[in-house]
């Protein structure tokens, strides 16, 4: 089973200071030799340096139980040759979740902490949207879900042509007629089309589309598209909807992805900086991007791959801080230091549905502190408003909900 945006967001927000949760991750290798036997040795020595780690924390025997069965689990995936998998379990709390993940992740790796550790999954899905293939041609339409590299059909729309006589008929009447039959069914053959993925886009199936067809047939389809259809097309490849194969399908609207996310990216990367130096939507440092997190201010993450950085945590508010003080200037309470930086913030980012990206080989933004992020707002820019207009616009909105909801969002 794939997993989803729903479950991820079940995973971060899991977390229980008691006990243990177990998060592994199996990348499978290439063997050396006929024995097969270095995915195990390695996953043993995983298992033995994490039950070190919580030895002296009380949790071991919880942490035994996850750890054995994940063994079990690790010899039988090795001898089915199957592809990448996550597994997240928490014994003391009766939890185990398996998920297929595509091949990808930086090796395999695993954690026991007081929550799940995410950060592979998160470098995997990226900036994935939610991703809609389109196959389409005069009467025929194929739809698609494209999640973590795994094509589904979702409908198949089918809409034949009306059939033409043996004649012509008086001065090629009949043709003419029967002509311009088709052609209208066709033009609404894509009006039907266009009206699905609106919906789908409305319901929020899809996020971003994707479209396949022949040049002929995407000026029929275009101005049927409502406008933010059309925004959200990422990109078009050259297709024959009946001849096509499954594996050309995904690796054609792969590729586009991959080269939208790119694109995005440098944007995002560029405007981000830009607007942190003339002080607008945009932050970045560490010290900078974790305040604007807590005040909810961020719209879309940027994190280096290569982010080295030490902060502290505070257990009982969850509040981080980029100074490595030993009581929370939130509460009070006592704080922990953490070493990895990207995975603490995670759940931040998650359970708020923040875009994020990772970002390499990118020097201007290694000079910021390898981390950045583009502002909803500016908290500091936001004016309050006086005792007595808060109250004529609470009067205002009781009248006339939907002119204040207008009015609120100009």
């Amino acid at each position: 089973m794939s997993i989803t945006r729903e479950q991820i967001r079940e995973l971060a927000e899991f977390q229980d200071e008691k006990s243990c949760a177990v998060s592994f991750y199996f990348q499978l290798s290439t063997p050396r030799n006929k024995a097969h036997k270095e995915d195990m040795i390695l996953i043993k020595d995983l298992a033995r340096e994490a039950l070190r780690g919580v030895e002296g924390e009380g949790k071991k025997d919880g942490a035994r139980a996850d750890l054995d069965r994940i063994l079990r689990l690790s010899d039988e995936l090795r001898s089915n040759g199957t592809h990448s998998k996550a597994v997240f379990a928490c014994a003391a709390q009766n939890l185990w979740r398996e998920y297929d993940v595509p091949a990808g992740l930086p090796g395999t790796q695993l954690f026991v902490d007081r929550h799940f550790h995410l950060k592979p999954i998160a470098y995997l899905l990226g900036a994935s949207p939610l991703l809609g293939v389109v196959l389409v041609d005069r009467h025929r339409a194929r739809i698609f879900d494209l999640r973590l590299g795994e094509l589904t059909e979702r409908e198949d729309l089918f809409h034949p042509l009306p059939r033409r006589g043996r004649s012509d008929g008086f001065a090629g009447y009949d043709g003419g007629h029967a002509q311009r039959r088709v052609e209208d069914e066709v033009r609404q053959h894509f009006k039907n089309v266009a009206e699905t993925l609106k919906a789908l886009l409305e319901k929020a199936v899809f996020e971003k589309w994707i479209l396949a067809c022949q040049d002929a047939h995407f000026p029929l389809l275009e101005p049927q598209l409502h406008s933010y259809v059309s925004q959200a097309l990422i990109g078009r490849f050259h297709a024959d909807v009946g001849h096509i194969s499954r594996d050309e399908i995904r690796n054609d609207a792969q590729r586009i992805l991959e080269r939208w996310q790119s694109d995005r990216r440098r944007e995002l990367v560029a405007q981000a900086l830009s607007q942190a130096r003339s002080n607008g939507r945009g932050v970045s440092g560490l010290r900078r991007v974790l305040r604007s997190l807590e005040l909810g201010e961020v719209q879309t993450l940027l994190l280096s791959e290569n982010l080295q950085a030490h902060a502290v945590e505070c257990s009982a508010c969850g509040h981080i801080d980029a100074h490595l003080v030993s009581s929370c200037p939130a509460c009070g309470r006592a704080t922990q230091e953490i070493v990895d930086v990207g995975e603490a913030i995670l759940p931040w980012v998650i359970r708020r549905d923040i875009e994020m990206f990772y970002v390499k080989d990118d020097p201007e933004f290694d000079k910021v502190g390898n981390i950045a992020a583009l502002l909803r707002f500016r908290s500091e820019n936001v004016q309050p408003i006086s005792t007595a207009r808060a109250d004529q616009l609470a009067k205002a909105g009781s009248a006339y909900p939907g002119r204040l909801r207008r009015f609120a969002s100009r």
